[in-house]
């Protein structure tokens, strides 16, 4: 059905009304206040109350009233109205959705699953409409922000898990790019099943990861590398205690509380106005170091973080891992390389490669293939360094589909400590099949 927008802003206007009142008939007699889940149940009554006398106002028309599927969308378009993004929910809720990009209220493009972009109807009513969604959006987030002509960049976390940027006032119009995370993908082997790994990858990656390998997940924008890194951690066994850093919390670790029982989650934070409160991901790492990790995890190396991650490696903190945007594994080493150099202490390429060869056991890149899948393309152990450059051997580097393929053994040390992990050597020599 087409939504009736005016009898949605009708009902939504009248119920938020509403609930104001009640919200405040509360605060003055002491009550506790309507939040949460007793906020959204009173609404939902609410629109039941109103819609009630919508039907009533057609019946003394002689008018039929609302379809049981008319009233539930109204429903639900109201409820996203209140609580959530309005028009743009229904795309956040689509699972086939990986991005949703909104240029104006009405320019809208959805990225799907399978690589296509499309097309849809507008979001809202105008671009000021679409902006007080997002600034409802932004008060009632994690932690409450400000979206205006002071403060015209934001970045928030949905109750979805997903992320919001939205940028406006600096722009010709407001700009909301939206990235969905899938997190039903959340293990090794369901990475097998969509075609990123093989078996035998599958085994060696798990082995890998109870081996406490240090372990850096490299790739493009888009690529799948937080998906990748999520599946490995969920291999980490329950025991252990995770300490995560993150720009912004896209791991999604609280999701699977049962398979991680004992976990800390960190988000770095900008300043406020007032130039205060600023929080970097260096800032975070350094105090993750301090709260007894299991293993560290950075959610996206791109700073000073690298340093504070590397010497944690060299100093008995194995098993952590991070994500890292470079093009190719071998490319992981000059993106290092940068971020050590723009670091106060302005280390040489020599004191990084170094540093690196002390600190990292392997870097798994992957990538987003022309036809839209993505499959890991390149295992890459780290040796040593030889002065200019950090020595290397790719275990698997991608065929001419850009799929791993086994090249190289691992050396007898990292080889025997698979080994011990339970990895059987035989699945190095078995080519497996990519579906």
């Amino acid at each position: 059905m087409s939504v009736d927008r005016v009898l949605v802003d009708r009902v939504r206007g009248l119920v938020g009304e509403e609930l104001n009142r009640r919200a405040a008939q509360a605060e003055s007699a002491g009550r506790p206040p309507i939040l949460g889940e007793n906020r959204r149940m009173l609404a939902h009554k609410l629109i039941i109350e109103q819609l009630q006398k919508v039907d009533t106002e057609a019946m003394n028309r002689g008018a039929p009233v609302l379809a049981t599927e008319d009233r539930e969308e109204l429903t639900k378009s109201v409820i996203a109205e209140l609580f959530e993004l309005g028009r743009i929910q229904q795309y956040v809720d689509d699972p086939s959705n990986t991005d949703v990009a909104i240029n104006g209220y009405d320019t809208v493009w959805l990225t799907k699953r399978d690589g296509r972009k499309v097309r849809v109807e507008p979001v809202a009513d105008s671009d000021e409409h679409l902006i007080e969604i997002i600034q409802t959006a932004a008060r009632r987030g994690r932690s409450e922000q400000r979206w205006d002509p002071s403060s015209p960049m934001l970045d928030l976390q949905l109750q979805s898990g997903d992320r919001l940027n939205a940028i406006a006032w600096v722009s010709g119009r407001p700009s909301i790019s939206i990235r969905r995370h899938d997190f039903d993908i959340h293990r090794l082997k369901q990475l097998v099943g969509l075609g990123t790994i093989n078996e035998p990858l599958f085994h060696l990656l798990k082995a890998m990861v109870l081996a406490r390998f240090n372990i850096i997940v490299a790739g493009g924008t888009g690529a799948g590398k937080t998906t990748l890194l999520r599946c490995m951690l969920n291999e980490v066994p329950a025991e252990e205690r995770l300490v995560s850093v993150e720009d912004s919390l896209e791991i999604g670790l609280e999701r699977f509380s049962d398979l991680h029982p004992d976990y800390v989650d960190m988000e770095s934070r900008q300043a406020n106005v007032e130039g205060v409160g600023q929080l970097s991901m260096d800032d975070l790492a350094i105090n993750a170091l301090r709260m007894n990790p299991g293993r560290l995890i950075v959610g996206e190396v791109r700073g000073d973080e690298a340093l504070t991650l590397l010497l944690a490696c060299t100093q008995g903190n194995d098993g952590a891992m991070c994500t890292v945007h470079a093009d190719s594994s071998a490319g992981v080493f000059g993106r290092l390389q940068m971020y050590l150099a723009m670091t106060r202490e302005r280390f040489e390429p020599e004191a990084s490669n170094l540093m690196v060869a002390q600190a990292i056991d392997a870097i798994i890149h992957i990538s987003k293939l022309p036809d839209g899948t993505r499959a890991l393309t390149s295992v890459r152990e780290v040796t040593g360094s030889d002065a200019e450059m950090v020595v290397s051997n790719e275990v698997y580097g991608p065929d001419a589909d850009g799929r791993a393929t086994a090249r190289f053994r691992f050396s007898a040390e990292r080889l025997a400590r698979l080994e011990r992990a339970g990895f059987d050597r035989r699945w190095l020599d078995t080519p497996g099949a990519w579906l």
